[in-house]
């Protein structure tokens, strides 16, 4: 029996497809509500094909419950936040599990964590802890480290076709998880050790988002002196060793926004180029507002009330809201006063923020200004509603000659 604790945007997902499979697991979460969503048949977020493969996993008998459970291999998938006053890792959930599965597990139980960690993170919490509770490691229990590697909007296909790492202590033990892995991973497993598999994950998030200060830099360098960013770069990107990303409000979820952090809080002194990224990254929510605030004073709009934001998640086609750009650009509007702005996203059915509007039309008929922060299929296929408004659009979808762009 697996027992994979913590149930959100990876551990559901990872514990249904190894069900599938038909592995017996039983998935651990304290959230009450989220268990008893689960138990009542129902998924607790929405993802492509994910109630197709909750069907198939339940069929094969997994469980959900709060309670952890003795058996021989745990995934850990919690949230692994920063702190964001020193920029480091928050390891207080991933140890707090690391805990309660010490309480009851089988003697020479394999701990895997999938949680994006910062390198040094095992060596500096998770061994400590297990020593201190006078557990042996590689004898009364193994370590090991497998972060995820899937992306909300595609999580299935990513789950069974992207490459997976495996940092152990121990060979034999990493090839007996690589097994468990290659049940629905049908990509490269590759084995490691466990400091180089923390780091790899966090290079990985670190690379995409220095890449995307650079567009980002570019579109505001292009505003400054009136050219056109998109156009530059489709011409750049036609060099066969040139791929620059496309600019956006600001970069949002649980990886590319949170994990280079991990290497600023750690290695301060040494990420000067990954610290200006993540510096300019975050600045694009103000970007954003000070062009809603040029577009306002060019057409005398002075009722706030009369802009409408279209996305509350962090990206296209998700329900997932973390850390999302649109967030973050409130927050900026909420220190300069700038109260009663509307928003309105499709795929977010719960109220999460003040003046936000569950019908497309009855949000439209209330404003004048409409910002594009999130590319949907949704809007793309609601072009001729949006027509006539003032637009300013964010993500470069919008094809009205009079549509302004970041």
């Amino acid at each position: 029996m697996i027992n994979i604790i913590g149930l959100g945007y990876i551990g559901l997902p990872t514990a249904l497809m190894i069900a599938k499979y038909g592995v017996k697991v039983v998935g651990t979460d304290y959230n009450i509500e989220l268990i008893t969503t689960l138990n009542e048949g129902k998924v607790t977020f929405e993802e492509k094909g994910l109630k197709e493969l909750f069907q198939e996993a339940i069929a094969n008998g997994i469980e959900f419950t709060t309670e952890y459970q003795k058996t021989h291999t745990y995934i850990i998938a919690v949230p692994t936040p920063y702190l964001k006053e020193s920029k480091k890792l928050d390891s207080k959930y991933v140890v707090s599990a690391v805990n309660s599965i010490l309480d009851i597990c089988e003697k020479g139980a394999a701990i895997i964590i999938e949680s994006t960690i910062s390198p040094g993170t095992i060596d500096k919490y998770v061994r400590l802890v297990i020593e201190e509770r006078g557990f042996v490691i590689g004898e009364d229990v193994h370590l090991l480290h497998a972060p995820e590697r899937i992306i909300p909007g595609n999580m299935i296909f990513e789950l069974e076709n992207n490459s997976r790492t495996i940092g152990a202590d121990n060979p034999e033990i990493a090839e007996k998880i690589k097994g468990l892995y290659s049940h629905f991973c049908k990509a490269e497993i590759v084995i490691t050790d466990i400091r180089s598999a923390e780091m790899s994950k966090v290079v990985e998030n670190t690379y995409r988002d220095i890449n995307i200060a650079f567009a980002n830099e570019l579109a505001k360098i292009c505003r400054t002196d009136k050219m056109n960013v998109y156009e530059i770069i489709r011409i750049a990107n036609k060099h066969p060793r040139v791929d620059i990303l496309q600019p956006g409000p600001g970069v949002g979820g649980h990886c590319i926004s949170v994990d280079p952090w991990f290497l600023v809080g750690d290695y301060p002194d040494l990420t000067n180029l990954i610290l200006t990224a993540r510096k300019i990254n975050d600045s694009m929510p103000r970007h954003v507002l000070g062009r809603i605030r040029d577009i306002m004073r060019k057409h005398d709009i002075k009722d706030i009330s009369k802009v409408g934001i279209y996305g509350l998640t962090y990206k296209e086609n998700v329900d997932d809201t973390r850390e999302s750009p649109t967030l973050q650009l409130l927050e900026r509007m909420d220190e300069h006063l700038a109260f009663g702005v509307k928003i309105f996203d499709p795929f977010v059915k719960k109220r999460i923020v003040d003046h936000q509007f569950m019908n497309f039309e009855d949000f439209l008929n209330e404003i004048e200004i409409l910002v594009i922060m999130v590319g949907h299929d949704h809007i793309k296929y609601n072009m001729n509603l949006i027509k006539g408004k003032i637009i300013l659009d964010t993500k470069n979808i919008c094809t009205f000659d009079d549509a302004y762009k970041l």
